[in-house]
């Protein structure tokens, strides 16, 4: 079941809030945030849940014999083994076998496992609470039914954000609710469900179409066609997904930290990865830059824990060598950046620079994403060489090519890129700002214009949903 799926928005949220505003008891609402998370999770993984419960089982246990102070380093090697291993085997083994059979003599069979949905974010989850139990950031959480609300509570099980558990941990016993509160959580959530209807999903359209073509079949303007609207794509469709579920984390007291900052505002590639998928980018801070040394020793190491981090960065999305290069792409650069090989700082002393940094960054964000989109890296390869003119595409598939091109730009296409490009910039801060200095008669006003704006879009976002197209989540895959 996804946020933005009829059987989600018109029976399963409404019963849910029926159910948790009728009982005040806190323990009676946890209760039904954990059965219905499970039944959410069961809708389409109705076999895979029994292994979530079992991962958290075990991580439950460990947590409880992180009591013992002799124990302590070995139940935290077991856990990171248990948790690691759990997403090896789904999500790694076909992969790792695959590159074991690129060697002499070795030829095993690859294993077809079915890759279970959210498994990358849940294991995480249950990673960092045993990591800062072990770190003493957290006390032990001895009620078991707490431990499993905040892995299992559905607005963040599936596709995050990655909550850590030391963000959360007085919500699960204390989450005082008031209408204003919820009001903001529902506005959240329809600005959401926008940005993945109205926006993602349109733009997806000319993704998908130019991503199929053969290479005979690309031409330049395509390509960048293809490229620039996949990175409008997945920034509307993940930062849309993240909004629904802070939003939804509203509406039943929780407070998620944000997951996006506006990322394509950035000036460099340091900055984007400040604003792009926080939590993914903070846990990896966390849980592995950290550990390695950070900066703290030397730069030649701190490339090296960069470069290491970034592997994994892409390989946690994926079992793909695209998701790889990916990584190490945004690992390259943040080298490049950090050693002064690509002076940032210099580049913000004057509008020209900062006009030609962000060009900068957007284009080497566009390029990374392109083969992160790709099917395969010689797809990947192909899409770079037609973008910059090393194309195959004879004079017929060129004039086929910019038919195409053509007839992609259709009207509704055009103002929904516009739209975008507009709102991938921090256009609500800059009105938040000015709204400061405002009197409290504009203030008003601008506060019932955002509830009216948000219930005009989620009419149309149910006019959308009614002509029955629809397309899944990008990080579900992941």
């Amino acid at each position: 079941m996804v946020f933005s799926s009829s059987v989600f928005l018109f029976i399963f949220l409404p019963i849910v809030l029926g159910l948790y505003y009728i009982i005040p008891e806190k323990h009676v609402r946890n209760a039904i945030l954990i059965l219905v998370s499970l039944l959410f999770y069961a809708f389409g993984e109705p076999f895979v849940v029994f292994l979530m419960i079992i991962s958290i089982i075990i991580n439950y246990f460990l947590g409880l014999l992180m009591q013992k102070k002799q124990l302590q380093k070995l139940i935290l090697i077991i856990s990171v083994i248990w948790n690691l291993g759990l997403l090896g085997i789904y999500k790694y083994a076909g992969f790792f076998v695959e590159i074991l059979n690129h060697v002499k003599f070795f030829h095993f069979p690859v294993p077809q496992i079915a890759l279970p949905i959210g498994i990358s974010f849940f294991t995480f989850q249950a990673m960092s609470y045993v990591i800062d139990l072990y770190r003493k950031e957290i006390p032990v959480q001895k009620n078991f039914f707490q431990l499993l609300l905040y892995i299992t509570f559905f607005p963040q099980l599936i596709a995050g954000p990655i909550v850590k558990y030391k963000d959360i941990i007085s919500q699960l016993d204390k989450r005082p609710v008031d209408s204003k509160q919820i009001a903001q959580g529902i506005r959240r959530f329809i600005f959401g469900l926008s940005k993945k209807l109205l926006i993602a999903d349109i733009v997806s359209i000319p993704v998908d179409t130019i991503f199929a073509l053969e290479n005979q079949e690309l031409t330049c303007l395509l390509a960048w066609l293809g490229a620039i609207c996949y990175t409008i794509q997945i920034y509307f469709d993940f930062s849309g997904y993240s909004d629904m579920a802070i939003g939804l984390g509203h509406m039943f007291g929780f407070s998620f930290k944000e997951n996006f900052n506006y990322p394509y505002s950035s000036g460099n590639m340091t900055e984007f990865w400040r604003k792009w998928h926080i939590s993914v980018s903070t846990w990896f801070k966390e849980y592995l830059y950290f550990p390695l040394g950070g900066n703290r020793k030397g730069k030649i190491r701190t490339v090296i824990n960069k470069w290491i981090v970034f592997f994994f960065t892409g390989l946690w999305h994926g079992a793909n060598w695209t998701f790889v290069i990916w990584g190490l792409l945004n690992g390259g650069f943040l080298m490049l950046e950090g050693m002064n090989i690509i002076p940032i700082k210099k580049m913000q002393k004057n509008l020209f620079l900062k006009i030609i940094s962000h060009v900068y960054t957007l284009a080497v964000v566009i390029l990374c994403f392109t083969i992160f989109r790709a099917e395969h890296v010689t797809q990947g390869l192909h899409f770079w060489r037609t973008m910059f003119g090393f194309g195959i595409a004879d004079n017929i598939h060129q004039k086929i090519g910019m038919s195409l091109f053509l007839k992609e730009l259709n009207p509704l296409f055009l103002v929904t890129m516009l739209v975008a490009i507009i709102f991938s910039m921090p256009v609500k801060n800059w009105i938040v700002q000015a709204l400061q200095v405002a009197n409290r008669k504009i203030k008003i006003f601008a506060q019932a214009s955002s509830y009216m704006i948000s219930l005009g879009l989620l009419l149309i976002c149910l006019l959308y949903l009614s002509s029955g197209t629809y397309s899944p989540f990008i990080y579900l895959n992941f």
